[in-house]
């Protein structure tokens, strides 16, 4: 393996982690910036209510888009391994 060959892996290693955390992250911070609007517009800074909503909109995308990020990932392996010397 040579450098440009370690430079292609490790660029795909990043656009598959981008790829695998944007959906999730997107959602999280579209639930982010709608809680902040609701508190900025009733004056309630609770904490909890910040975070709670977050976190269950990050968790409920992440099992419903599971399927999907198990496939992407199982597909990056599989090319991965396949370009493999070894």
């Amino acid at each position: 393996m040579d450098i440009v060959q370690g430079l292609d892996l490790a660029r795909d290693a990043l656009v598959m982690a981008l790829v695998v955390s944007a959906p999730v992250m997107v959602i999280g911070m579209l639930v982010g910036l709608v809680v902040s609007l609701f508190q900025s517009m009733t004056q309630l800074q609770e904490q909890t209510l910040s975070f709670v909503p977050k976190i269950v909109a990050m968790v409920g995308i992440g099992l419903l888009l599971a399927p999907w990020l198990a496939n992407a990932l199982l597909e990056y392996a599989v090319e991965l391994l396949g370009e493999s010397p070894f």
